[in-house]
């Protein structure tokens, strides 16, 4: 899956704050995202991220699946 610094993870779950919507900022083996509601920090393996995303929004307005 291509995940880029700066897109935006829609969620199949939602954060305990409500928010479905995380921005990664770091990438590789781990990610390193950040909820864009209430702007809490994780940083989770990549398998674990991957498996419970519902689309993903580049900087560019494009949405994938």
């Amino acid at each position: 899956m291509d995940i880029r610094q700066n897109d935006i993870l829609t969620m199949k779950k939602p954060h305990p704050c409500g928010s479905k919507t995380w921005k990664v900022l770091r990438t590789g083996a781990d990610l390193k995202i950040k909820c864009t509601l209430c702007e809490h920090e994780v940083m989770l393996p990549r398998f674990k991220i991957e498996k419970n995303i519902k689309s993903i929004t580049r900087e560019d307005n494009s949405t994938t699946s």
